[in-house]
């Protein structure tokens, strides 16, 4: 940190004053923060997953700048001053001039790939330099090694340009899919919650925090920077993504002291807030000391292999990849030898092996998926989903399991405070009161309850209706009213505790809290009214209140909580829970010690009363959870709230709740019996957030699914980081999103559906032309092993071969773009690289079958017809010359018409073009194809060029019986490969 002590100085003098310009956080724009912590979070994560043990965390965490000792060693007040930051903190021009000085708080720089490296991922794909290679023997052996006057570059320009066309398909998706993906990204915002002196606390975007920033910590939220901490009240850090301890740690703003011996570490730090890890309960706040690159996390960044985790679809992509380049390398030496043998011509052998070896290489690939997922990224966007991971698309189509919270997803996430009740039941505005005063002066993350009992005390104090019995009747105009001008046949019930409720911010102040967790599952706040009085005041789950109550007020008396008494209060809430309500307990207790309290301090608290809240579920909860099970989709509700709530809501939407299990009974269970049980479980209630991971870890290792989880809450992150696919949206807790691998711009289960056909969507595509690549290419070697056994000539010229090849390449370049069966649709897809074998094996043979009629059409009837007699009888070689021209000019167009057929025939495993009809670019780019293919032979210039010759009419009757036979026999073959496998594609 001597960096400190420099801009101390440098920005005294140059600003005039104030050594805040050395905390000069410079966050990041939003997408620019996101994408470095993120980026670099996951690739931590990997880095330190495995090893958890302390010993390794501390090897680990070495390196820390010793700096940071003399900054924790010294008293927050004392660190503030130095940092130039007051207890409002910084103003508006303060934070100007830092944020000038010091830049941006990027954690690591957005990196964007220069051009030379895209160029090199494009067009040294192992396809493209296989076709170089080619192309340098084709050169070495046409040009080189020919005769003056003979050379022929052609076979090589022709692999050029195959070449240019698919590295030049490749390097345009992914530039405009780096582009998308950078704008899709920059819909998801984090911010943090900063306090200005002319603004006060208030959330801004993460680029214009500067260093001495003053940093409010809740919750849910993302440390952006290195903080040193102010104030702590329970304040837990996960620190995992650091130092691959799960435990949280506890942080104070205690000085420390520096050790002796030996380096800092990050577990000595007990008043530092590192940037990239997140507040998993409690709050406090923290003033910036390190920013961007200084960080500890920025620091180690450039160390770190951030590579993406291989999907199960780059996986199979690259299988394929290499059974493909495996067929080619066994099978055009067998060409090669047999030709040579054949033939008695080994260079022409050499040349056509050569071009044997492009035909069947999937030079498009790369290409193809590529464009496929950046469609489906495009396609997602418009329909309100986000993806993060442009690989995570697949997984999403994959999904045949959805684990989701109630609150929100189900539900309308609106919740209404529907009754305020005393122990008894009765209505309390007394209650409500208290629970006021809780959720009012609480500094933690503000919950959908909370804001509820705000909204619903401060319409009281402002002469809302009260149902309390206590309530006086009055006219309206009265004080407390609404307001005069209401009708006086009018009047209201108003709130006897309306008057305390309005001078509440004045009359009480917040002294101390003890935040929420979900162990204890319930939070506290301490006030002190202007007479000195402190009360605690305890709300939470009933069950969980209870066990810290040992009175209960009833009426206006304080009794001693029975047995007997706890169980009446159970039913009442229980009867509220089968009504689909929430209810929440309220305890006080007034004689608090004048010290800071713990969770310990909860305990001989008075019970007043109870909450009971609705979160009715969306009206179009049902028809989307049909929708997903109509998609193949299961949905399971993972849920921390009571279990007869969660499971009246279940009923509701259509999600099967009677084979429920809770927290309690969970932890019960073996994971084998877990896995059991989950098959058949739609809800589990009461769940704590490792719980929540653990359910999600058993249904994808031992139930065999595919596993996405959607959430927006702290307790959700484990869940979604143990998920197939993290499902998230963009109002959620930082640390949700940052978890998330698809973002849904509306929190809607609609919404996702679209998303899973649009994944779905992207991945049939892609298959489409992995399986009917891999057939056709296995067909047309058969074909060639053939030809080459039985032919007198080569069945076609190389050159014609690596125009065919093109041809067929070009008109694959639509496939991103075409139609999907909505059966295709209709079912979760994952892959399986053995099923593009056994495609291959089963349907290539087909087109093989009818070359080989054609071979024999064409060399039986044609090629006579033309020539004037058969091989065998002639002796000219000029004659048997045009022989073997029109035979590979024959053979050529049929080709390319089986070749484009057979997309067409393999795309879907209905009637092509009558029962699902291609995308029109797919239509008119293969019919443009063949039709340019099969006019060249008449083209004066192009057919000398590519030695074709004009075919007779007869030519087309074969070819049109050729083409009937292929439809025919191909739909056979659908229809017995669909009942042996199940599916076609």
């Amino acid at each position: 940190m001597t960096w400190m002590k420099h801009t101390v100085q440098n920005e005294q003098a140059n600003l005039g004053r104030n050594p805040l310009a050395v905390s000069g956080i410079a966050r990041p724009t939003k997408t620019h923060m996101r994408r470095g912590i993120h980026r670099i979070i996951g690739s931590v994560s990997a880095h330190v997953r495995h090893s958890v043990s302390s010993a390794a965390a501390a090897r680990r965490t070495e390196g820390l700048d010793p700096e940071i000792a003399r900054i924790g060693a010294l008293e927050a007040a004392e660190v503030m001053d130095l940092l130039g930051c007051g207890p409002r903190g910084l103003t508006e021009q303060q934070a100007h001039r830092i944020r000038s000085v010091h830049g941006a708080n990027i954690i690591a720089p957005e990196h964007h790939d220069p051009l030379a490296a895209r160029l090199s991922r494009a067009f040294l794909t192992p396809f493209t330099l296989i076709l170089l290679a080619l192309a340098a023997i084709s050169l070495y052996t046409n040009v080189y090694l020919a005769a003056p006057g003979d050379e022929d570059p052609s076979t090589a320009i022709i692999i050029g340009v195959m070449v240019l066309i698919s590295g030049g398909i490749s390097f345009w998706q992914d530039t405009r899919g780096a582009a998308a993906a950078n704008a899709l990204k920059g819909l998801v915002s984090i911010t943090c919650r900063c306090v200005r002196e002319d603004t006060g606390a208030a959330e801004i975007p993460l680029a214009d925090v500067v260093p001495g920033d003053l940093i409010e910590l809740a919750a849910g939220d993302i440390i952006p920077a290195d903080l040193r901490i102010v104030t702590a009240k329970d304040l837990f850090f996960t620190q995992a993504a650091l130092t691959g301890e799960s435990d949280p740690v506890e942080k104070t703003p205690a000085a420390i002291a520096e050790p002796a011996g030996r380096a800092l570490v990050i577990d000595d730090c007990t008043n530092f807030a590192f940037a990239g890890t997140t507040v998993q309960s409690g709050s406090g706040t923290g003033v910036v000391v390190t920013t961007g690159a200084r960080t500890y996390l920025g620091g180690i960044a450039s160390a770190l292999d951030a590579r993406p985790t291989t999907t199960s679809f780059d996986a199979g992509v690259a299988s394929v990849s290499r059974v493909l380049v495996g067929f080619m390398l066994v099978m055009c030496p067998i060409v090669f030898v047999l030709c040579g043998l054949t033939k008695g011509d080994w260079l022409d052998a050499l040349l056509f092996s050569i071009s044997v070896a492009v035909g069947i290489t999937p030079q498009m690939l790369p290409a193809i998926v590529t464009t496929c997922l950046a469609r489906g990224a495009e396609a997602m966007r418009a329909k309100d989903v986000v993806v993060k991971e442009i690989s995570s698309i697949q997984n999403l189509g994959a999904m045949d399991v959805l684990c989701c919270d109630k609150t929100g997803t189900l539900t309308r996430d609106k919740i209404v405070l529907e009754r305020h009740l005393d122990v008894l039941g009765a209505p309390s505005d007394r209650v409500l009161r208290h629970a006021y005063l809780n959720s009012l002066f609480q500094t933690g993350l503000r919950n959908l309850m909370d804001e509820a009992i705000i909204e619903r005390a401060e319409a009281l104090a402002a002469g809302g209706r009260s149902m309390d019995a206590r309530a006086g009747r009055t006219s309206p105009g009265t004080p407390g009213q609404a307001g005069a001008g209401a009708s006086p046949a009018a009047p209201r019930r108003t709130s006897p505790e309306a008057d305390a409720i309005a001078a509440a911010r004045e009359q009480w102040r917040l002294v101390d809290e003890i935040p929420f967790d979900f162990d204890r599952r319930r939070m506290s706040v301490v006030v002190v009214d202007g007479t000195g009085k402190r009360q605690l005041i305890t709300k939470g789950a009933v069950e969980e209140m209870l066990d810290v109550c040992s009175e209960v007020e009833v009426d206006a008396d304080v009794l001693p909580l029975t047995p007997e008494q706890a169980e009446r209060i159970l039913d009442r809430v229980r009867g509220l829970n089968e009504r689909g309500m929430r209810v929440v307990g309220v305890a006080q207790r007034n004689d608090v010690p004048a010290r800071d309290l713990t969770a310990e301090d909860e305990r001989d608290m008075t019970l007043i009363g109870y909450l009971a809240f609705l979160d009715p579920p969306k009206s179009s909860a049902k028809a989307a959870v049909d929708e997903l099970s109509g998609l193949g989709v299961t949905v399971k509700v993972l849920t921390g709230d009571n279990a007869a709530v969660a499971a009246t809501v279940c009923e509701q939407v259509g999600i099967n709740a009677r084979n429920m299990l809770t927290g309690a009974e969970i932890d019960m269970l073996s994971d084998e019996e877990l896995a059991e049980r989950a098959e058949h479980t739609g809800l589990f209630a009461k769940l704590s957030p490792l719980q929540k991971a653990r359910i999600v870890n058993v249904l994808r290792e031992r139930g065999g699914k595919t596993v996405g989880f959607m959430g927006d809450g702290i307790n959700d992150a484990a869940a979604m980081r143990a998920s197939d696919c993290g499902i998230s949206v963009d109002t959620a807790v930082d640390v949700a999103k940052e978890s998330a691998d698809i973002i849904l711009l509306k929190k809607d289960l609609t919404v996702l559906a679209h998303g899973i056909v649009d994944g779905r969507r992207t991945y049939g595509n892609t298959i489409k032309y992995i399986k009917t690549t891999a057939s056709s290419n296995f067909g047309n070697v058969l074909s060639v092993l053939a030809a080459a056994a039985f032919l007198p000539f080569l069945p076609m010229s190389a050159l014609q071969l690596l125009l065919l090849g093109m041809a067929y390449t070009v008109s694959c370049a639509a496939l991103p773009w075409d139609h999907v069966d909505e059966s295709f649709l209709a079912r979760p897809r994952t892959w399986d690289a053995r099923g593009i074998v056994s495609f291959m094996l089963g349907l290539g043979p087909v087109s093989s079958i009818f070359d080989i009629l054609t071979f024999a059409a064409m060399f039986w009837v044609v090629c006579p017809l033309v020539v004037g007699a058969p091989w065998a009888a002639l002796t000219d070689p000029a004659q048997r010359a045009l022989f073997a021209l029109v035979f590979q000019t024959g053979w050529f167009v049929e080709s390319m018409w089986t070749q484009t057929l057979v997309i067409h025939l393999l795309r879907t495993e209905r009637l092509p073009f009558v029962q699902s009809r291609p995308a029109a670019s797919l239509t008119l780019l293969t019919m443009l194809g063949v039709g340019l293919v099969t006019a060249m032979p008449y083209v004066p210039g192009v057919n000398s060029a590519l030695d074709l010759v004009p075919l007779p009419g007869v030519f087309f009757g074969v070819l049109a019986t050729m083409m009937a036979g292929y439809l025919l026999l191909t739909s056979i073959a659908k229809v017995l490969y669909v009942r042996a496998h199940g599916e076609l594609l």
